[in-house]
């Protein structure tokens, strides 16, 4: 690969649609979108995520337990659950895309019209992944902001707060509306023409017969010394 600037631009893209597909996959994983701490109860804290929720005691002890109805869940965690799963199946299938169509990787049969259209899906796919992280992520805060400032709800009743998770999710998917950037960018940026090979210019030979090559081009067969014409 000619390591010009469409070519770091290809590769920036794909090093963060890998982290940002990381980055999503563990924010759909862990139980740290919201954390609460009580005030009667130093000595444990509670956290909840999308598939259930868990105490953590003072010692290191940690218990969890999955939630058992998905309709029981609030409106917003039942959303999150699926635009997150739909987010890490998108962002997956944007990076096979923009890996297949990425000039880092010769693949035979893959033409250099095709890589540029993969790069295009690629990055179409992995700016649907980012919205879909960015939005559910920003609900359950916006959810969380609006019960912990609720006036209806006495004082001493406590108040789940920001978890981890939500910020490792912003994360995501500023990573991979980047990334999405990046690649439809590098469609646009590249030539209507074929690269050239690594030495930078193409070889061409005369059309002419023996008479009109060049002496470069044109060796004369060897003569045997014992021959005699």
């Amino acid at each position: 690969m000619a390591w010009n600037f469409n070519g770091k631009i290809q590769l920036g893209a794909l090093l963060l649609s890998l982290l940002g597909w990381i980055c999503s996959c563990v924010t759909t994983a862990v139980p740290l979108w919201k954390n609460l701490s009580l005030e009667l109860n130093e000595m444990e804290s509670w956290s909840m995520g999308l598939w259930g929720v868990c105490v953590i005691q003072e010692e290191g002890a940690v218990v969890c337990k999955t939630f058992e109805s998905f309709l029981a869940l609030p409106q917003e965690f039942r959303a999150s659950r699926i635009l997150m799963l739909a987010s890490n199946g998108l962002g997956f299938l944007g990076f096979l895309f923009s890996s297949l169509g990425s000039d880092c990787f010769q693949l035979q049969g893959v033409s250099w019209g095709l890589k540029k259209w993969l790069r295009f899906l690629a990055g179409v796919l992995v700016e649907v992944a980012a919205a879909s992280t960015l939005f559910p992520v920003s609900w359950v805060a916006y959810s969380t902001v609006q019960d912990f400032w609720d006036e209806h709800v006495p004082e001493i009743v406590p108040r789940w707060e920001f978890g981890e998770a939500l910020f490792l999710g912003w994360f995501a998917g500023v990573f991979l509306a980047v990334s999405g950037l990046l690649l439809i960018c590098s469609t646009w940026l590249e030539n209507d023409e074929p690269p050239l090979p690594p030495n930078g210019s193409l070889v061409t030979l005369p059309t002419g017969g023996p008479s009109e090559m060049p002496e470069r081009f044109f060796h004369p067969p060897p003569r045997h010394r014992d021959l005699v014409i």
